[in-house]
């Protein structure tokens, strides 16, 4: 155990045999010094500190100083009562301070216990309160704030968890504090009834114990109780006087003398008036210029000199900031923080500021937060944090949004419009703007609110711009998820996997394959719509099959085909799956032009069959279309990553499925065929 450990655990231990054994009085005497001084160490620390939970031991150390001083009070009593000594320290505070006036010391006594119980001990108790309630309700609103500035980027994640971890300190704290102040309150109380039993039960003794007369037991139980009141409610009000600093201490930069002295003097001109009604006191009334003048005087030349001081800081700090926006142009660019780029930017125009805005009802920032909630679930990939910012390059209502620099989509909306999608054929007594919706490049028209009601009559949908935006921004990260995972994130993932599968991840990296190629194989997931967050499945397919390549495109088939059932209810709506499926000769195509080489295989087919099979394709597509069913195209295992690298650049969204990617109780029909003529 530490020494500092240990010293604490005695200090306990000495005040509880306080409470039982006799100390003799120059060891009460040692005690109560200590006592003075440590109250004394706790205010200085108080007026110190910049902010509470600097000084968050306060509330325990409250206690244990409370404990020590009631514990003070009974050896002290039972000192008095037993051997009419409770020491020199005592007998000095009943004597030397109160002038050997027994009445006097009475009275002061009388005083403090006023200025402890009705003053501090009263307010600090209300403060604490009143703190622990509005930081309990403010717990909320702060939370929010949090997650808002982290969306926006302005922090970073670990600066999030720092700033949430203060929060629920500071509540503790203050809830501790609101408990805490009601130990200084019963001290207050017990004071005054162990004055009353030494002076009462002193005299008792005095005079049928100890055979005194009535003034000589006065006389001495009056001093001594007198002594060991004040001197216990000294500390016991330096005490109060930390708690009402600690529970009344807004934030700043600064401690208590530093912030009294610049705040207090921030004003000189104030102390010509203060200057000035002291010095007119003096001459209109009985006091005199003798007693007001040199203060009045003093306020008015320190108003002077502050003055000055003031003008001569102000000219300073100009002339600094103009030598340091000099040599800061004379500085060469560092360029190295110009080749930071944030994951993911949303700009927009100075019209769609209130989106953004919450003091104008805008609600974007909640949205991205359930946005990359809602992709998390979807894909099993954590969306990094959207850098929201406008743009006056932009148009007033345009927005786009940026992945790692690079734009990926833009639009344009209307603040004070709906828009309003078709259900088949346009209405023509429904007027608007016509526009394509950003999503899907749907066409639609932008509604006013009047006409909003009757589009929804008609069968048109009606979106808000607020949702147009946060379904465009959904979007465009699903669609581009895959250039999101970089090696980075996928070690991240794989760090997430090692806390509950730790052999698992141990058997497929570093060896046989790296971070690099897990991620290949992530990537292409993404990139083809196939959520990775069954990682502990992906993982174990890996293990099964690296060692028999490590090829990321058949490594990425292997681990589709024991994603199977979750392919399946991807795609399928009940018990059938309607698809289109490749001739025999379009198979036998693919499978005679794949190329094979020591770095992987790839389609080599020559440009006049690939548009003659994607026209095919095409046409297939488009005849599904018109029965408003979505295309999917099956094919054999053993081409279909091919067929996958032929179309992912003109049909990149149309899923490419092998026949072991479906589960075996699945009805697949056949609603179309791609057949090229030779």
């Amino acid at each position: 155990m530490k020494a500092r450990d240990l010293a604490v655990l005695l200090s306990v231990i000495l005040i509880v045999a306080m409470l039982i054994i006799p100390f003799p009085p120059m060891m009460l005497s040692f005690f109560i010094i200590i006592n003075i001084s440590l109250s004394l160490v706790v205010l200085l620390i108080a007026m110190n500190m910049q902010e509470p939970l600097q000084f968050s031991i306060f509330p325990s150390l409250l206690l244990l100083l409370t404990l020590f001083r009631l514990a003070l009070n009974v050896s002290t009593t039972r000192s008095i009562l037993a051997d009419q000594d409770a020491g020199q320290v005592v007998d000095t505070f009943g004597t030397f301070v109160v002038g050997g006036d027994i009445l006097v010391g009475l009275v002061v006594f009388s005083i403090l216990i006023i200025i402890q119980f009705v003053v501090i001990t009263k307010g600090s108790e209300r403060v604490s309160e009143v703190a622990a309630r509005f930081t309990l309700d403010a717990m909320p609103g702060k939370q929010m704030s949090i997650d808002a500035d982290l969306n926006a980027g302005a922090i970073s994640d670990k600066d999030a968890k720092e700033r949430r971890e203060k929060i629920s300190r500071e509540a503790d704290f203050y809830g501790a504090m609101d408990g805490a102040s009601k130990f200084v309150k019963g001290d207050a109380i017990a004071g005054v009834i162990i004055v009353f039993i030494n002076l009462l039960f002193g005299m008792i003794i005095g005079m049928a114990v100890l055979g005194m007369g009535f003034a000589d037991a006065a006389i001495t139980f009056s001093r001594l109780t007198v002594g060991d009141g004040i001197v216990s409610q000294i500390p016991a009000l330096l005490i109060s006087t930390a708690t009402g600093i600690v529970v009344t201490r807004a934030a700043s930069d600064g401690n208590i003398g530093k912030d009294i002295t610049t705040q207090l003097l921030a004003y000189p001109k104030m102390l010509y008036v203060a200057g000035g009604a002291i010095l007119l006191l003096g001459m209109v009334t009985p006091i005199g210029l003798l007693l007001t003048l040199p203060i009045g005087g003093l306020m008015i030349v320190g108003g002077f000199m502050l003055s000055r001081v003031d003008v001569v800081d102000k000219e300073g700090l100009q002339e600094m900031e103009e030598v340091a926006a000099s040599d800061e142009m004379k500085k060469s660019e560092n360029v190295v923080q110009l080749l930071n780029l944030d994951p993911i930017e949303f700009e927009f125009g100075y019209g769609l500021i209130p989106l953004a805005d919450s003091q104008q009802g805008g609600d974007l920032l909640d949205r991205i937060v359930m946005i990359r909630r809602q992709l998390a679930l979807e894909l099993g990939l954590v969306i990094p944090i959207v850098r929201i910012r406008d743009n006056i390059q932009l148009e007033p209502n345009e927005y786009r949004l940026k992945v790692k620099g690079q734009e990926m989509s833009k639009g344009e909306i209307l603040l004070d419009h709906f828009l309003a999608m078709s259900p088949g054929e346009d209405d023509p007594s429904i007027v608007g703007i016509d526009t394509i919706e950003p999503s899907f490049g749907l066409p639609a028209k932008w509604v006013t609110e009047a006409t909003k009601d009757e589009a929804e009559l008609l069968g048109y949908t009606v979106v808000d711009p607020p949702s147009v935006v946060s379904t465009h921004i959904t979007e465009t990260i699903r669609t581009h998820a895959s250039q999101l995972l970089g090696r980075q994130e996928t070690s991240e993932l794989i760090e997430h996997v090692k806390e509950m599968y730790p052999i698992l991840v141990e058997e497929i990296t570093p060896s046989p394959l790296s971070i690099g190629d897990i991620q290949k194989v992530l990537s292409k997931l993404l990139k083809e719509g196939v959520s990775i967050r069954n990682l502990p499945v992906i993982f174990e397919t890996l293990a099964d099959t690296a060692q028999m390549t490590s090829d990321p495109e058949l490594l990425t088939e292997y681990v589709r085909q024991s994603l199977a059932k979750q392919l399946t209810s991807q795609y399928v709506t009940g018990d059938v799956l309607k698809v289109i499926t490749l001739s025999g000769a379009v198979e036998k195509t693919f499978a005679d032009h794949i190329q094979q080489t020591e770095h992987g295989n790839y389609l080599s087919l020559d440009p006049d069959s690939s548009q003659k099979i994607l026209n095919a394709m095409a046409h297939e597509m488009e005849r599904l279309s018109l029965t408003e069913q979505s295309p999917v195209i099956l094919c054999s295992p053993g081409v279909r990553m091919y067929v996958r690298q032929l179309t992912e650049r003109i049909f990149p969204q149309v899923p490419i499925l092998s026949y072991n990617e479906l589960e075996s109780n699945v009805e697949v029909q056949s609603v179309g065929v791609v057949k090229v003529s030779s």
